[in-house]
């Protein structure tokens, strides 16, 4: 017999034993020694009860948790048995019993109560004593083995999912010694036998009790809720760096089966994510689905991958154009958790067959397109590769998509897209229009655009650019004082688009559904501020230990975006962090004339003419960049 199945008949001997014996115990309680001894010569039909127990526990799969891990739904399993086992005696007392064999009530009531609550108790505390030893015991290696000391910063809630994981083996090297809560109110607890103080204040103070008892301090640790604005975690790094602390971040325990220390980066500072994401309507979208994401080794189209294989989707293609983009993410998908499958292929999304080829043979639930060419300057001067990519790209993936029977199709747009002044913003635009007009003609795919701002972190982003001119000693670059834009994390912005695409795929075409999601970005940041409070963050001062200098607005940029046009009506989603819109409908005919006549353009090599479409597809485009917008 393997080691497994004899623990587990041990476990069930024990509990049909403390059946037994918390009936013998209740009856003993109940009735003095004549009584009691009467009782006990009936002994024999405790065996057929005793029986059902066992039956009784299996179905409530008391025998599927082990007790290394008992906790509340355990006790919770042991409360139904005892129950459903006191109503076995209730009923078998006053039914059979009572009326045919016994002549009286064998039990009766008051031992019935009795007997329900010893048969928790004897079920429930061998349990939970023995997850209090094996603790206790974990504690105990843990200091023995030389961990570090350390402080948690965060709120006690996630502070309590680091201490199990210490406990039970999961989290290793580290001895948390304290938490310091970013509220005040949580002071003067004790969470699984570690203080709580509260305030940020109290951080000093702890780490010179921690020295006097000469268990200093090795290294601070933040948890989620430490990196949110309101925790002052630039006063949390400012004493770290005086008193030579390291400072790492943890991951949240439910976002992978063993939680990881990484460095406190800039980006973990600057923004947090705002909005509150519905798990359960994204995870009903994307669980089990077949999905395809183009440009899915880019920023934006690797964190939809990572975040598809999060909830669950059953399959990804990651449709790219760079290889080594392609190995890059399929390396990191294949370290995370999940059973989703996984594979690259190579395609131009600008190649419509083999666009259409591929995703016809993998038959897909839902196609998010992100592959794009983004960065203004260059558009302006490439203007014909933005058409191509932008344009006639988002085209093919709509038509490849509707080719192959996907039930939705979610194109990732930008803000620039509204009273465009650059090639970026009307061929993103443009192809939002082109994406609305295939929706409203298309039988079957539901086809919506997501517009979101600046993504921190994404490639040729300003947060990197910034970080790498710190590293350098400065100068920072900022092209105006009063440039604003949108920011969000890349975490946040992917879990909304999911969050979008459920709503636009749910919607009824019946009802004019919006095609455009616009996705809350909070308040706008002015750029030279926040290349201030990077150089802060780095331990550096602005203007004195790294420069600033304004090298002037580039063509096609403007000082403020717009997330919404004057010409759309907008639609109320319900949903957290995401609106929506209906945009002024283009028939699909005229779309394809506009399309003809930026080919003959390109061919010819004119910008104006194609400029001249342009501004009739997108009337509010304004090429040039008119940059006091």
């Amino acid at each position: 017999m393997s080691n497994r199945y004899s623990k587990r008949s041990v476990i069930i001997l024990h509990d049909l034993v403390m059946t037994g014996l918390a009936l013998v115990a209740a009856l003993a309680l109940r009735f003095d020694d004549a009584l009691f001894d009467q009782r006990l010569a009936y002994w024999r039909f405790s065996l057929p009860f005793i029986a059902l127990a066992g039956v009784i526990y299996t179905v409530l799969r008391l025998y599927r948790s082990k007790w290394r891990f008992a906790s509340v739904p355990d006790l919770i399993a042991i409360a139904k048995a005892s129950a459903a086992l006191a109503l076995v005696l209730l009923v078998v007392d006053y039914v059979v019993l009572a009326q045919n064999l016994f002549g009286g009530y064998f039990f009766g009531r008051q031992a019935i109560v009795i007997y329900f609550i010893l048969q928790m108790a004897f079920l429930g505390a061998p349990r939970m004593l023995f997850r209090a030893w094996k603790d206790g015991r974990t504690r105990r290696a843990v200091r023995a083995a030389d961990a570090a000391p350390v402080l948690l910063i965060g709120r006690p809630s996630e502070a309590e999912g680091v201490l199990r994981g210490v406990e039970t083996g999961i989290v290793r090297a580290m001895h948390p010694v304290a938490i310091i809560s970013p509220r005040a109110s949580d002071g003067g607890q004790m969470l699984r036998d570690v203080t709580v103080r509260g305030g940020i204040d109290a951080l000093t103070d702890e780490l010179d009790q921690a020295e006097a008892r000469g268990e200093a301090i090795r290294r601070l640790i933040l948890l989620p809720s430490a990196l949110e604005q309101e925790s002052e975690p630039e006063r949390v790094m400012d004493l770290a760096r005086r008193r030579a602390l390291p400072v790492v971040r943890m991951q949240s325990l439910d976002e992978a089966a063993a939680p990881s220390l990484k460095p406190v980066e800039i980006e973990d500072l600057l923004l947090r994510p705002s909005h509150t994401i519905d798990d359960a309507l994204v995870r009903s979208f994307v669980a089990g689905k077949r999905c395809i994401v183009t440009g899915g080794g880019g920023s934006i189209g690797g964190e939809i991958c990572r975040r598809l294989k999060h909830y669950g989707a059953s399959a990804i293609l990651i449709l790219e154009i760079s290889e080594l983009a392609i190995h890059t993410i399929l390396e990191d998908l294949g370290e995370q958790a999940g059973a989703t499958t996984a594979e690259g292929r190579l395609v131009d999304v600008r190649d419509a067959q083999r666009l259409k080829d591929l995703m016809v043979a993998f038959r897909p639930d839902i196609v998010f397109h992100a592959a794009a060419l983004k960065h203004v300057p260059y558009l302006e001067q490439d203007w014909e590769e933005g058409i191509r990519t932008n344009i006639l790209g988002s085209i093919a993936v709509a038509e490849a998509a509707i080719a192959a029977k996907a039930a939705c199709m979610v194109m990732i747009s930008t803000d620039k897209a509204i009273q465009p002044v650059s090639m970026l913003g009307s061929t993103k635009r443009f192809a939002e229009i082109a994406t609305e007009a295939f929706d409203r003609d298309s039988k079957g795919t539901r086809l919506v655009s997501v517009r979101f701002g600046n993504v921190l972190g994404s490639n040729g982003s300003v947060v990197p650019k910034f970080k790498a001119q710190i590293a350098r000693g400065g100068p920072i670059t900022v092209t105006h004082p009063d440039m604003i834009r949108y920011f969000m994390t890349v975490r946040e912005a992917c879990d909304l688009v999911l969050t979008a695409g459920s709503h636009g795929a749910a919607q009824s075409r019946a009802s004019r559904p919006a095609s455009v999601y616009v996705l809350k970005m909070g308040q706008p940041v002015k750029i030279v501020d926040l290349a201030r409070r990077m150089i802060t963050l780095s331990g550096l001062q602005p203007d004195v230990d790294v420069a600033i200098q304004f090298t002037g607005v580039r063509p096609g940029e403007r000082l403020h975006e717009i997330l919404f046009d004057d010409d759309e009506t907008l639609v109320e989603t319900g949903l957290d962090g995401v609106m929506a819109a209906q945009t002024i409908a283009v028939k699909q005919q005229q779309i394809t004339k506009w399309v003809e006549a930026l080919k003959r353009a390109m061919t010819a090599g004119d910008m104006a003419a194609a400029n001249a479409i342009l501004m009739k597809a997108v009337p509010d485009y304004k090429p040039g960049g008119q940059n006091g917008v």
